[in-house]
């Protein structure tokens, strides 16, 4: 890898990251690290399901990358950078923080975001409404979904060697089966409309989540919704410019602009 990083050569307004699921072999640790120490930003929202304390209870992988995440999300919240928590179905038990604080990091069950435009965003990590979470037996059929998707996670690392031997692109299974099963976008588009009508409740214009592994910008019935993907399949993240635009951005690209030095924050979030 070319990358030579540079902190704080891109910065935005804000920047939300979610399901990195630091302590688990599926969390792109290295990826994230570099992410972070490129880039700045006044508010840095963490969006649920940081540390995967669920799986570390069974597991733990930590090599150093995690930890140099987590010490490049303490350096900028010792820097001004307002960092925001909002823990997530895999990070539950620092919900009893929620009020508080930790070091200069805020943990809030959900929060509202104006964005330089003035456009409320209610930020929360989603599990809230995921109607598996709140089903009759939902801690069951959430273990043995995770352990599902666990497998299929598995096996996009055999596919990334695989196809980084033979020099080919990156191609995730997981997404495609979400992508391709009419249960799986039924019950995304479930999730994404509770979501929106959260939202509406809330008196906002839209809603910034994570959760379901699936990074999209759409608008639903006059509401916004971004889901911030995760750093386990995708490697994508949402930033606000200066001028309150909000986008999907996506580490692969990202990472390929730097190293071809045609990277500027206008040509990223274009």
């Amino acid at each position: 890898m070319n990358l030579q990083p540079q902190v704080g050569k891109y910065r935005f307004r804000s920047i939300w990251i979610s399901d990195t699921h630091l302590g688990t072999k599926h969390c792109h640790a290295e990826s994230l690290a570099e992410f972070l120490s490129v880039t700045e930003s006044e508010y840095l929202y963490l969006v649920g399901d940081i540390v995967d304390l669920w799986a570390m209870t069974k597991s733990i992988h930590w090599p150093r990358e995690h930890t140099q995440v987590l010490q490049l999300i303490q350096q900028k919240a010792d820097n001004g950078t307002k960092v925001i928590y909002t823990p997530g179905n895999h990070d539950s038990a620092l919900r009893s923080f929620c009020g508080k604080r930790i070091g200069n990091i805020q943990v809030e069950k959900h929060v509202k975001h104006v964005s330089a435009k003035g456009r409320k965003l209610l930020v929360l990590h989603g599990d809230q409404v995921d109607p598996l979470m709140q089903a009759h037996f939902g801690n069951l059929l959430s273990y043995v979904g995770d352990v599902g998707y666990d497998f299929l996670l598995f096996i996009n690392r055999q596919l990334k060697r695989l196809f980084r031997m033979f020099g080919l692109k990156y191609w995730s299974l997981a997404s495609f089966i979400k992508n391709n099963l009419k249960n799986a976008m039924k019950h995304i588009s479930t999730y994404e409309h509770l979501l929106a009508s959260l939202a509406r409740d809330h008196k906002v214009n839209g809603v910034i989540c994570g959760h379901i592994h699936f990074p999209r910008f759409h608008t639903i019935n006059e509401i916004d919704y971004f889901n911030t993907g995760d750093w386990v399949e995708h490697c994508t993240a949402l930033v606000e410019t200066a001028s309150g635009e909000i986008k999907l951005i996506h580490w692969s690209e990202m990472i390929d602009m730097i190293n071809e030095d045609k990277l500027s924050v206008e040509s990223l979030v274009a």
